[in-house]
């Protein structure tokens, strides 16, 4: 693997929008009308004509996240996807999204202090291929999630409480509809890990853990009762979909993060088997 298929990938990232994410988009056409159906037309033909051009389908290019698995050398691993990133600024092109949060300084090349953010993840392939997922989240969607600290006895119904208080104040800020990525266990930090990992699950699978499987359609429910709709003009589908991933937790501890993407959930999963590279979706 060398910065160079890295690059290949984020530009798929960022100018080809995944495609269960595109039919849910083209589902909640056909049920809307209006404003809201004019919306999704236009979101569907600036995905179209990104892929067509080969350009950034918006222009937050947003902060990219990576999550790896199976690499032999994690510092390796780590100096190739710094590698990428500065060339992935020119070539793509990326916009320069990471600043210092003090100063606002910006280095230009989306790197800097404890930067990019790279998830080493356990385990390896049955196969020894390395795994690298990708996300490009963009501030608009980011700056409206939030994480909870609940009291174990709230349980079901204080995380539903949390994830529509969560989708209400955000109302039409993250470019609804939204895919809604919900992280229950773990602790602080690792509750909104898990948020960020279900939303690189495809929107046509739900999650493996039943109670979790349960938890996404009532929600995904509760949060279109909402009306809030495309871009908040209104309509059936304010969310195209609820994400939740589990980690076991403190006894006293329920955390939960509700981490908002808006429609251009843009991901990507690239595979090294030792010799080629692939984009793999």
């Amino acid at each position: 693997m060398n910065p160079g298929d890295l690059v290949e990938a984020i530009r798929v990232l960022e100018t080809d929008l995944p495609a269960d994410v595109e039919a849910a988009l083209s589902r909640c056409e056909a049920e809307e009308e209006g404003n809201s159906k004019v919306v999704l037309g236009a979101i569907l033909e600036n995905a179209r004509y990104a892929r067509e051009k080969g350009i950034p389908m918006c222009q937050d290019t947003g902060t990219l996240i990576f999550f790896v698995r199976g690499a032999p050398d994690a510092s390796r691993a780590h100096e190739i996807i710094e590698e990428a990133l500065i060339r992935a600024t020119d070539e793509v092109p990326l916009r320069p999204n990471t600043v210092n949060p003090l100063s606002r300084e910006n280095e230009g090349r989306n790197l800097g202090r404890w930067n990019p953010i790279v998830h080493f993840e356990r385990g390896r392939r049955a196969d020894g291929r390395v795994e690298i997922g990708i996300m490009a989240k963009g501030a608009g969607s980011e700056n409206v999630s939030r994480s909870y600290m609940l009291d174990p006895d709230q349980g079901d119904e204080g995380v539903k409480m949390a994830v529509i208080d969560t989708v209400k104040a955000a109302g039409p800020k993250p470019c609804p509809p939204i895919v809604v990525g919900v992280g229950i266990g773990g602790n602080l930090e690792w509750s909104g890990y898990l948020a960020k990992r279900a939303l690189m699950r495809r929107l046509d699978c739900e999650a493996d853990d039943k109670e979790a499987a349960r938890l996404e359609g009532e929600l995904l429910c509760d949060i279109n009762a909402l009306g809030i709709g495309p871009m908040g003009f209104g309509g059936r589908n304010t969310a195209l979909k609820v994400n939740v991933e589990v980690g076991h937790c403190h006894t006293a501890s329920l955390p939960v993060t509700v981490s908002i993407q808006c429609w251009a959930l843009r991901r990507v999963v690239a595979e090294w088997n030792g010799e080629a590279f692939r984009v793999c979706r």
